[in-house]
């Protein structure tokens, strides 16, 4: 069974950006791409339904979907909402990555 969680300040925004989709979204889709400069990288998208092979986590009222492939490198992870000043960004908190790249947008495990 995997193991992923989210901030309660992540579930918020989520929330807020499927409130703000013109069309009917129900979770959003956390993946694994290969490219960036540390040869992983992530990938949020607001989706309009679950497969039946994706991970599905339900928590603070939203559903977080990751697909079969992109399970093992998220496994002990957690997703976090982040607001700085001047920017806000999800971030992942990835024990399993051995090394990311500068701006934290790509990883490798």
């Amino acid at each position: 069974m995997m193991n992923f969680d989210v901030s309660q300040s992540a579930a918020r925004r989520i929330s807020e950006l499927i409130k703000n989709e013109p069309d009917s979204k129900v979770a959003i889709r956390v993946a694994v791409d290969s490219g960036g400069c540390s040869g992983f990288m992530y990938d949020y998208n607001l989706i309009d339904k679950v497969n039946d092979d994706d991970f599905i986590l339900e928590k603070y009222g939203v559903k977080i979907a990751i697909d079969p492939l992109s399970q093992p490198f998220l496994d002990k992870c957690k997703l976090e909402f982040v607001e700085e000043l001047g920017s806000a960004y999800f971030q992942i908190s990835n024990p399993n990555a051995i090394a990311k790249c500068g701006c934290g947008n790509s990883f490798n495990v």
